[in-house]
């Protein structure tokens, strides 16, 4: 990654982090308008605590804003779960637990969205999980190897690289550090794909990258504590042994869950815009590519999207992205190239990497105006040594990845 970094500066970060927040504006309200008698409470809720009382403190701590999305779940899902037992969403003869493409009966179908989105006992998951569960490798087979899928793939963990490392740069401003070094931005992405190994080998359904939202988490606490991190992450891994926990969050309903998406993903493109501030933003050139960006990563996928999918299924707003590839415009000689380049071009923040990438470094313009990342080499002789000292590892870790080299500073 230290290869392309001198390649890689705010212009092309901005539109790139933003894009992956922008990509499911389809998804958020839609879903969450499915249900308007918890979801608006609860978006009203975050605001209100974010922007209205984020100065107030309470015994020194602005609770508030620190705690503003799990106090408004909290509050809405106890009234979702009241609602639910008092019948809210009871109707005569319909059950929420029976497919709606199942139900008969004509006013039974028009109720079904709503029983499945507001309700809190949709998720059998409380009932059929168990106290304690053991995760252990290959849980669920074997894995396999498709060489058209892990081209796709490939790409969209360098679009999570570029992001996390707008998020690296980010962090190191906020919380007063001089900013990563080359070799600690590579330690940074190769932990990253380590920990992506990790998690497909539990088969978690998920890969490993930096969160952008925990930024806003920081400047938010003001807490950058290694010692507070892992030992919250202690308490998330024993929660994991337990499956009960899950299953009690299976329970929120899913406007619920979108009204906290259309924040979370908000806050993504405001800070994905927001790396626009180290460099010239009034500058015609970076309005330009910026702005171009924006509307050309929306507009392309969408074009490729319309295209009708082969498959039959009836799939949701954020995986018709990946039913493009299956029969998009693009047509080869090659099936495999076929479906790399329609899926690939049918996503927001792929096209939105691209674009930027190449007219930022293409256009002419002073490292002023594009506010080119101060990635400093190690080896310079005006880089203090102990500056760097925040970003190693622990000791006893550090020793165990001596042999890598881009674990070095």
């Amino acid at each position: 990654m230290s290869l392309i970094l001198r390649l890689i500066n705010p212009v092309v970060v901005a539109p790139t982090v933003a894009t992956i927040g922008l990509a499911f504006f389809s998804y958020g309200f839609p879903q969450a308008g499915s249900c308007v008698g918890i979801s608006i409470p609860l978006i009203l809720l975050i605001l209100i605590f974010t922007l209205y009382l984020r100065k107030i403190s309470i015994f020194g701590h602005k609770i508030f804003l620190v705690y503003a999305v799990p106090i408004s779940v909290g509050i809405v899902w106890a009234y979702a779960f009241f609602l639910t037992t008092g019948g809210a969403y009871n109707y005569k003869g319909c059950s929420s637990n029976i497919p709606s493409s199942n139900i008969l009966a004509d006013t039974c179908r028009k109720h079904a969205l709503t029983m499945k989105r507001c309700r809190t006992d949709v998720s059998v998951a409380w009932k059929t999980a168990a106290w304690v569960r053991i995760p252990y490798p290959f849980q669920w087979g074997a894995p396999t190897f498709n060489f058209r899928t892990s081209i796709i793939m490939a790409i969209v963990s360098i679009v999570a690289s570029v992001d996390s490392i707008g998020s690296y740069h980010a962090t190191s401003l906020l919380i007063n550090l001089r900013p990563p070094t080359p070799g600690v931005v590579s330690r940074g992405i190769g932990l990253e794909g380590l920990s992506g190994i990790l998690a497909g080998l539990w088969g978690t359904g998920t890969g490993s990258s930096t969160l952008t939202e925990n930024i806003h988490t920081l400047d938010a606490t003001k807490m950058a504590s290694r010692k507070a991190l892992s030992f919250g992450a202690v308490f998330l891994i024993l929660f994991s042994f337990v499956g009960k926990v899950g299953a009690l969050i299976a329970s929120i309903p899913l406007a619920l869950a979108a009204a906290v998406l259309c924040f979370t993903w908000a806050l993504i493109v405001a800070l994905g815009l927001s790396t626009m501030q180290y460099t010239q933003s009034a500058c015609s050139r970076n309005i330009l590519i910026v702005g171009f960006t924006l509307f050309i990563s929306l507009s392309i996928p969408a074009y490729f999207q319309q295209f009708p999918s082969s498959s039959t299924l009836i799939l949701p707003s954020y995986l018709v992205p990946y039913a493009a590839a299956s029969d998009g415009p693009i047509h080869t000689g090659s099936k495999g190239l076929n479906y790399a380049l329609n899926s690939l071009l049918s996503l927001n923040m792929v096209v939105a990497l691209l674009v930027a990438f190449i007219l930022d470094n293409t256009v002419p313009g002073s490292k002023q105006e594009r506010g080119t990342y101060i990635w400093s080499s190690s080896r310079n002789s005006d880089v203090d040594p102990s500056s760097v000292v925040p970003y190693l590892l622990p000791k006893k870790v550090g020793s165990l990845f001596r042999w890598a080299k881009w674990v070095g500073s």
